[in-house]
């Protein structure tokens, strides 16, 4: 019996959700990619530092999906377990009058509308990010001047050893598009943020004001993993793209969206493949034309 089969067999005995051979195209926002070897709902702590430690003793590699907004995974899927969080991970409450605890299950849509019922600002900028939690602060994601840094003040997380840990702020290493878990190993399991007391009126406002700014700027209608490039210093990915006439040019069922050259779109059926070599034209002209690396922010899996 190989890994998967062992692994697949340890989930189902701790009452997971467990499939084998599951679509990926299903779990991302790219509607693009294979299957998963194993894909697996945990629902728990104590489940999932079950499972990690399972991981480790058997050596069998997994993966933590969050929203599937932010990746690509290759035509030929994932020989790993895919594990999903959900259950007590999507748990978000108040620990005091403007203090609050998010599952990394959670959506980052959840959490906005948690701070708006309960008048808290701060999360304003989040609204129309198709992230997860865990995921937004894994990648520090920001839009419209805000970003992740700026609320969040400790993550929780088990080690790659099935240990729980937390970090506080001061710890976390938050840049741009970056945090300390980019290159830890360790799962987000929650974090604490801390927002601001406002009115409730003035909050929809301003996410109803970035909510109208994303769908006239973005591609929303197609599916897409959002901005595919990490902004270059002192210019813009996008206006480069544009700069170097991609607008609307596409490789296969893959298209640089006429309404924001930062995004790539699945126009048609499109692969892994076709995004890649999509994304490899692009930068060798951009490098070309303009002297600039455009450096990916997609994670291709």
């Amino acid at each position: 019996m190989n890994n998967i089969e062992n692994i697949y067999k340890f989930a189902d005995s701790l009452a997971c959700e467990t499939k084998l051979n599951e679509p990926m195209k299903k779990h991302t926002s790219f509607k693009i990619g294979g299957n998963a070897a194993v894909y697996i709902k945990v629902d728990s702590l104590s489940k999932l530092c079950k499972f990690v430690r399972q991981c480790k003793l058997t050596d069998t590699k997994y993966f933590l999906l969050g929203n599937g907004s932010n990746i690509l995974v290759d035509d030929n899927g994932m020989d790993c377990a895919v594990i999903k969080l959900d259950g007590d991970f999507k748990e978000i409450r108040m620990i005091d009058s403007e203090t609050v605890y998010c599952g990394a299950g959670a959506t980052l849509a959840a959490l906005c509308k948690f701070a708006l019922n309960n008048s808290l600002s701060g999360l304003e900028f989040a609204w129309g990010i198709p992230g997860s939690v865990g995921g937004a602060a894994f990648m520090n994601a920001g839009a419209y001047g805000g970003e992740m840094k700026d609320v969040v003040v400790s993550v929780n997380h088990i080690t790659d050893d099935g240990a729980i840990g937390r970090i506080d702020k001061e710890n976390l290493e938050f840049g741009y598009r970056t945090s300390a878990y980019r290159k830890n190993n360790c799962i987000i399991t929650g974090i604490t943020l801390k927002l601001k007391s406002d009115n409730p009126d003035d909050i929809r406002h301003r996410m109803d004001d970035f909510m109208s700014r994303r769908i006239d700027k973005q591609p929303l209608e197609f599916p897409s993993a959002g901005s595919v490039f990490k902004r270059p210093e002192g210019n813009y990915a996008g206006a480069l793209i544009e700069q170097c006439g991609f607008k609307g040019k596409g490789v296969g069922g893959a298209e640089v969206s006429e309404k924001h050259a930062g995004f790539i779109i699945n126009k048609s059926n499109a692969t892994a493949k076709d995004v890649k070599e999509l994304i490899s034209q692009i930068q060798t002209t951009v490098k070309k034309e303009t002297g600039y690396d455009l450096e990916c922010e997609l994670i291709m899996l």
